[in-house]
């Protein structure tokens, strides 16, 4: 070790690039022999400078963490009581720089560090991490203490200044995991917030999770290291010109493994990060300190919501989960071993409430839930879409998901994709990012389809084919039939998310590089998609994936070719014949029994079952109840089934309406539902039954009911959907009726909401086909005039505007 002799400082430089030079030193051993080579170094001087009594060398910032990079400085406070000889420090000091290392210094007394500590937060939580060098060590010891005492008083001011300088620093930087180029240790999910989640637990009001904590700060300390080493400079960005060169004294495979290494720490990090800062938001909220709530959104972006103390209730969002604090757990009864689509039904409900899932509850659900049985029973199919479909709020549940390892063992393919970088400047995420914000992208356009939960799903899965040999869409199309057999979709709905996944960059490759005003260019499209469907989801996915991949790669040039290509392929198609109309199947005897009944009683005939699900172990219960309900026709009938429906909290994932006249004595209508109990609770018949009759005869007022329980309801943040769609069909989807067709984001008493509507523009709905897909709500009604026939268009066009107004103001 070095010499306290002052002429021997000289040699600390030699000695410290023989340690950097030792093969044998690497990662966490050279950072702290190279810290303890310091440590002596500066003792010597300390000493060699003839400081007096009362006063003491010390080491804060990063230095006082007892490891040291190649390049780091030195954060060195020196401390006295008494005065001090004029020029002592200078003589500790200029040696240092004479060498040329770093040199962050300063003198100051106990008093007047806590006093600068309490006005300058960086310089506070330097000193947290203070530690004794040389001199006097019960100044350094009193020091300490008083630091963190300071730091504990006075957290429930500092830790909301420390949170907004995280999130400032994440603004400027963004985000660690998805930089081709990262900043090592200002970026979000870099060394920096190491530093800061060590001071949120100094408070002791909350700590990080510390499951792979320490592997994520040592990999990012040992990449740091190597960048220093291979560059000579005290860099933190990870260049890409030095990522090879980093990656080989890593002993690496190669740069890309090297980023992959990285961007999984930076995740772990920025996990810790988050749920240790909701954490602190909570435990102030219940001090009563208001906070400021940050919704995380990507690169750093933020919306800041004010938040207050957080009520104490559970209140139920679906069944086995509950809100509490802010946050979406399980509810007492939940039982994860037993119920394999709880994980989904949990980020389902948590983002459509837009929040964030628990950390005890996703750890519970990581560890007691089993895999989904194959094929996935139905709601799990439609949970995932109803997740996907909550849009940015999606992003803070599946990261969550994702950091527990059940987004791997829900899609086994998503882990060869999983922090897979992009090395191409139009892209600004990893792979597996890409394809959640594409889903992203694409919960803001499912009113452009008649199928959203293909197009989310196609959104998700139309990039797994990268990391594969050959052509990514190719190779896509062949995973996405596994997956999508694995999930549960029929062969109809495979083939069309096999031919979304194969084509997602036809349109943009056609519109550019082919004439579009050659007919050949539209017949090519044509003969891809074969329906104006598969067009419109094409078209979507088409502009999802470019507007999520970053702004290079979208601009109002492209948007405009890719329109009007669009535009001239649907013409195409809708010169071919219209394939036949749907036609309904012939009642069943049980149907047409209940409607015989409603027609001699004049009564509501109904009958419950549950819905059939294939037998499949752990499966779980049915996705919910076939209920059939014959009426005889009367006006506003729709609406009135649909509210007392909602009142016993059914969910409407299927209805069909269609009329009937089973014994010449006047129609009755048949309405096939298939309803989902919210919470598990399926309906009581003869509650039910008497309900509907109270409400046909007017002693239920549905509406005010339905007004006063949401009234009571506590409002919940929630999120932003796309508004509703309300349109009238082509002239040629019906001769017989008018068809409005209806796209909303699913809410209680939706359909309550259009059947009134309906029933206050004194049209008849003749014919109705409701469906659910995830949480997107797709219907058509065959509306005619109350004497039998089809509207005209301006009839047809004031109904729309009728329901369309009563959807926006619901």
């Amino acid at each position: 070790m070095t010499s306290t002799d002052p002429a021997a400082d000289h040699g600390h430089p030699a000695e410290r690039a023989r340690l950097l030079a030792d093969p044998a030193l690497t990662g966490p051993e050279r950072r702290t022999a190279l810290a303890r080579l310091t440590d002596d170094w500066l003792t010597g001087l300390y000493r060699a400078a003839g400081a007096p009594a009362r006063t003491a060398l010390v080491a804060v910032g990063g230095y006082g963490r007892g490891a040291l990079s190649p390049r780091s400085d030195l954060d060195v406070l020196l401390l006295h009581e008494g005065p001090l000889a004029e020029g002592l420090a200078e003589r500790i000091w200029y040696p240092v720089w004479d060498s040329g290392v770093a040199l962050d210094h300063a003198v100051r007394t106990p008093a007047g560090a806590r006093a600068v500590a309490a006005e300058d937060l960086k310089a506070q939580l330097g000193l947290l991490d203070a530690r004794h060098l040389a001199g006097d060590e019960r100044l350094t010891a009193d020091l300490r203490s008083a630091v963190l005492g300071d730091w504990r008083a006075a957290a429930a001011e500092r830790l909301p200044e420390l949170h907004a300088l995280v999130r400032a620093r994440a603004e400027r930087h963004g985000e660690l995991s998805f930089l081709l180029e990262p900043d090592l240790k200002e970026a979000r999910g870099g060394l920096r917030d190491l530093v800061a989640l060590d001071a949120v637990a100094a408070t002791w009001l909350a700590d990080a999770p510390r499951d792979g904590l320490a592997e994520a700060a040592r990999t990012l300390a040992d990449v740091r290291d190597a960048l220093h080493l291979t560059t000579g400079r005290a860099t933190e960005r990870l260049g890409l010109h030095d990522q090879d060169q980093v990656a080989e004294r890593l002993g690496v495979l190669d740069a890309d493994t090297l980023l992959r290494q990285v961007y999984r720490a930076a995740r772990t990090v920025a996990y810790a990060s988050d749920v240790t800062w909701r954490s602190v938001e909570r435990v102030l909220a219940a001090r009563g300190r208001p906070v400021r709530r940050a919704a995380r959104f990507p690169f750093g972006g933020s919306r800041r919501a004010p938040v207050g103390p957080a009520a104490p209730e559970r209140r139920p969002l679906a069944e086995g989960v509950v809100e509490q604090d802010g946050e979406a757990v399980l509810a007492q009864a939940a039982r994860p071993a037993a119920d394999p689509v709880l994980p989904l039904r949990a980020a389902a409900a948590a983002a459509q409430a837009g929040l964030a899932v628990g950390y005890a509850t996703v750890r519970r659900l990581a560890a007691e839930t089993g895999p989904l049985p194959v094929p996935w029973p139905d709601e799990a199919r439609e949970q995932l879409v109803t997740l996907l479909g909550a849009g940015e709020a999606c992003l803070p549940v599946w990261e969550a998901l994702e950091a527990e390892g059940l987004i791997s063992r829900m899609l086994p393919d998503w882990e060869r994709v999983r922090c897979r970088p992009q090395r191409n400047a139009v892209h600004r995420w990893t792979v597996d990012r890409h394809l959640i914000e594409t889903a992203v992208k694409a919960a803001a356009m499912t009113r452009r389809t008649a199928r959203p939960d293909l197009l989310l799903v196609a959104a998700l899965l139309h990039d797994l084919g990268k990391g594969w040999p050959g052509d990514h869409s190719e190779a896509g199309e062949v995973i996405v039939r596994d997956v999508a057999v694995r999930m549960g979709f029929d062969k109809p709905d495979t083939d069309t998310l096999a031919l979304l996944v194969r084509h997602h960059l036809t349109l943009v490759d056609t519109a550019t590089r082919r004439d579009p005003d050659d007919p050949a260019t539209a017949d090519l499209i044509a003969g891809i998609v074969g329906t104006q469907a598969h067009l419109e989801l094409l078209h979507a996915l088409t502009e999802a994936d470019a507007t999520a991949t970053g702004p290079a790669a979208w601009s109002s040039w492209r948007a405009s070719l890719v329109a009007t290509l669009v535009a001239r392929t649907a013409a195409r198609l809708a010169g071919d014949a219209p394939p036949p109309a749907a036609v309904d199947a012939d009642p069943t005897a049980d149907q047409e029994r209940l409607a015989v009944e409603a027609a001699r009683t004049g009564e509501p005939a109904l009958a419950l079952r549950a819905h059939a699900e294939p037998a499949e172990p752990g499966g779980g219960e049915p996705m919910g109840v076939e209920l059939t309900l014959a009426v005889p026709d009367r006006p506003g009938l729709l609406g009135t089934v649909a509210g007392v429906l909602a009142l016993h909290r059914l969910t409407v994932r299927k209805a069909g309406l269609r009329e009937l006249d089973p014994v010449g004595a006047g129609p009755v209508l048949l309405l096939s539902w298939t309803v989902a109990a919210a919470y598990g609770d399926l309906p009581d018949a003869a509650r039910l039954r008497a309900d509907l009759r109270r409400a046909l005869d007017g002693s239920l007022d549905v509406a005010r009911k339905l007004a006063e329980r949401d009234a009571a309801a506590p409002r919940r943040r929630g999120i932003s959907t796309p508004p509703p769609v309300v349109a009238v069909a082509p002239g040629t989807a019906s001769r017989s009726a008018t068809v409005l067709e209806v796209r909303a984001h699913d809410a209680p008493g939706l359909l309550h909401r259009i059947g009134r509507a309906l029933d206050g523009a004194g049209v008849r709905v003749r014919t109705a086909h409701v469906s659910t897909l995830g949480a997107e709500a797709v219907d058509a009604f065959y509306l005619t005039s109350p004497d039998g026939r089809p509207l005209d268009r301006a009839r047809a066009e004031e109904v729309a505007r009728a329901v369309r107004s009563a959807l926006e103001s619901g």
